[in-house]
């Protein structure tokens, strides 16, 4: 009786993949690093960031490689025959992240958009979060009269809620007034520059007396109608570029300066029924 000759084993053409994976890998990680680093979304970038990371420690790439290639599974139940060797079992150290310069008042923001939900809907208030910090607008409809450098008393409850936070942070705080482009010359003010400076100082004096925040945190600005966040071609775009914004400065960036740019499309809608003509409001 003849013995059958036995079959050479079949050699596995395919171990380069492996290290062609790590590659691809390694470059997509890069990839992404690059882009976040270059994203001016400070939050959205942290977010990328931080979930390629969470990704890669917790090898689901390579999981995702072993289940294509298949192989033996190694110490943590994961497959790959093929990463045998100096560093094959073993898990790159990482390290988190350091805090984007928006992530610092991210808190904050998701607070006050829980207690002021009520408000922000309504349009008597404003959040945004910008790499300088958290901004908080205060449309001139709502905090002050026409015209005027007076606060409303009926918003302090709002204002109030703000304070909260203020409170609970080190960060120094910056009151900024904005007018539209319709000149002002009445009794009290001669241009919109004297009138976007009185209401940063009157929103710095009610936080000082009657919320006891510190001077010594506080600084105003006051930019008229220079820093217009919509067209001031339409009543809907004036009202919303008078403001006055609380500026939570981040303790990260440098230069806390609002963003000069070209203003956004004025909003479709229509101005709030009851609104004063552009002529008499400031």
């Amino acid at each position: 009786m003849s013995r059958k000759k036995k079959h050479a084993e079949h050699e596995n053409h395919e171990r380069w993949l492996v290290s062609y994976a790590d590659f691809i890998t390694l470059l997509f990680a890069f990839f992404v690093v690059m882009f976040a680093s270059s994203n001016q979304d400070k939050v959205k970038a942290q977010q990328i960031s931080e979930s390629v990371r969470k990704a890669l420690a917790q090898d689901h790439v390579a999981a995702k490689v072993a289940a294509v290639l298949g192989g033996t599974v190694n110490d943590r139940g994961q497959g790959n025959a093929q990463r045998k060797g100096p560093g094959g079992a073993q898990k790159a150290a990482t390290e988190a992240p350091p805090q984007s310069a928006a992530g610092e008042l991210l808190p904050s923001l998701e607070f006050l958009n829980k207690e002021l939900e009520q408000e922000i809907k309504a349009g008597r208030l404003r959040l945004s979060l910008e790499p300088r910090g958290l901004v908080v607008t205060l449309p001139q409809a709502t905090y002050f009269l026409s015209g005027q450098d007076s606060i409303d008393p009926a918003t302090h409850p709002v204002i109030a809620k703000v304070v909260q936070v203020i409170n609970k942070l080190p960060n120094q705080v910056r009151l900024e007034g904005h007018t539209d482009s319709v000149p002002i010359h009445n009794g009290r003010f001669r241009s919109n520059w004297e009138l976007s400076a009185a209401r940063s100082i009157a929103m710095m004096e009610l936080l000082a007396t009657r919320f006891q925040v510190p001077r010594s945190r506080l600084a105003i600005a006051g930019y008229a109608e220079n820093i217009p966040v919509q067209s001031n071609d339409t009543e809907a775009g004036r009202a919303l570029n008078r403001r006055v914004d609380l500026v939570i400065i981040n303790r990260l960036v440098q230069a806390p300066e609002p963003d000069a740019g070209e203003p956004q499309a004025p909003p479709a809608e229509a101005a709030h029924p009851g609104a004063t003509p552009a002529s008499k409001v400031h």
